[in-house]
Formats: structure tokens, C-alpha cells, sequence
């Protein structure tokens, strides 16, 4: 966790919070370090910070592999692209919209260079980071089918918020 600790050590005092729960979720029990790894590098690309990013991906790369960073780059894009639409469809509210036809291509989530349950829980942090109430819902439930628990999906929960917070920091460190 070089790169990590690195950046960690860059963000101002008054997010010593961040910089304590940083460690402490990268470093749990539930998640294997190669679930951990790939939804902190998923959450670092949806969040577009260039700084957590670069970080996150250089003390990840050995431990998800080639195909983990290309689902994380799969899952942040597509993700991108689905909160959009589903949480737009949601908040309007009619019924209409749900019948249409979505006509996106998501094929990677079908066929993940990894596995489907490290997909979803992937994909489950960008849900949480979009705020997608839809995406959240559809996502935990394929974590479940999967066969991973609710202390999985906890777990993504947890790093993406952290990883949200630290984005934030590292761009109060570049303001300072």
C-alpha cells in the first residue's frame, strides 16, 4: 500500500479521519484483497480524481492483475453511463420510462474478465457514489445471487464512501 500511504500523508490535518479510515478499509476482513482492490480502484476511476486514481491503481495492479484493472475501467465507464439514465428515469418518476427499451451496451457485466460477484460489487460502489437509488437496488441483489453476503456489500459500501471523502482531500491538499 505504498502509493496509498503516500497520498495518504498529503492530506491536510483536519482529515485525519479520512486518512485513519483510508487505512482501515483497505485493510479489512470481509473482502479479499483482490475484492478490496478492485472496488477501490472502480470508485478511484468513477470519482476522476487523477491523484486517488494514480494511487489507488499502482498499489493494485499486482494484486487484482490486468483483468481486475480492466473491469474496474469497464465497470466506472459503463456505470457512468447507467446512473445517469436509471437514476434520470427514477426521479421523473413515470411509469412510461420504465418500459422503454434501454438499448445501452453493458455486455462486459455479462462476461467480466474476473468474476461476476467482483463485477457487481464494482459496480455497486459506483452505484453508491452516483446516488442511484435503481442501480443500488439492481446490484445488491445480483451481489446476493452471487453468492457474496451482506457484509460484502457493507464492505463496498464502506470503501466507496471512504474513497469519496478522500477524493475531496486530496483536492482540499491542492487548494491549500
Amino acid at each position: 500500500m505504498q502509493h496509498v500511504d503516500a497520498l495518504r500523508a498529503t492530506l491536510p490535518e483536519s482529515t485525519k479521519d479520512l486518512r485513519l479510515n483510508l487505512s482501515s478499509v483497505l485493510g479489512g476482513e470481509v473482502l479479499s484483497a483482490e475484492q478490496t482492490w478492485s472496488v477501490a480502484l472502480t470508485a478511484a476511476y468513477f470519482l476522476r480524481s487523477v491523484a486517488l486514481r494514480d494511487a489507488v491503481l499502482a498499489d493494485a495492479r499486482e494484486k487484482i492483475g490486468e483483468g481486475g484493472v480492466a473491469d474496474a475501467q469497464a465497470a466506472a465507464a459503463i456505470m457512468a453511463m447507467n446512473t445517469v439514465l436509471y437514476r434520470s428515469r427514477h426521479m421523473i418518476g413515470k411509469e412510461s420510462y420504465h418500459h422503454r427499451r434501454v438499448g445501452l451496451r453493458m455486455n462486459r457485466m455479462a462476461a467480466p474478465a474476473t468474476s461476476k460477484a467482483q463485477f457487481e460489487l464494482c459496480s455497486l460502489a459506483c452505484a453508491a457514489l452516483a446516488g442511484c437509488e435503481a442501480c443500488l437496488k439492481s446490484h445488491e441483489e445480483s451481489v446476493l445471487k452471487a453468492g457474496l453476503s451482506e457484509e460484502h456489500v457493507h464492505e463496498a459500501l464502506r470503501i466507496a464512501a471512504v474513497l469519496n471523502g478522500v477524493a475531496t482531500a486530496a483536492d482540499l491538499r491542492e487548494t491549500a
